[in-house]
């Protein structure tokens, strides 16, 4: 794979981290919710809608191939981003 594109991976993936991160505190509201049933649905279609998306940008920068450094970079963006994004939580 060409340096341009993985850096633009690389870069993406972090950002998407720190994206899901205020996302997860957007909807924190719904994904804990009291009722299991109701708790069950939302994170199913959220983590679906997530996963989707992701896919289809990295799919668009470079053909959806995967390396563990890519997701590693997610969960750093996501660790930075929840930190940052928490004042968002309405418990």
């Amino acid at each position: 794979m060409v340096l341009k594109i993985q850096i633009h991976a690389l870069l993406f993936s972090f950002f998407f981290g720190i994206f899901f991160a205020f996302m997860v505190n957007l909807n924190y509201r719904f994904l804990f919710y009291q009722r299991k049933i109701v708790q069950f649905i939302v994170t199913f279609f959220f983590v679906l809608d997530m996963s989707l998306l992701y896919f289809l940008i990295i799919r668009y920068i470079n053909e959806a191939i995967l390396h563990p450094y890519f997701l590693l970079l997610i969960l750093l963006g996501f660790y930075i981003g929840y930190s940052f994004t928490s004042f968002m939580r309405k418990r």
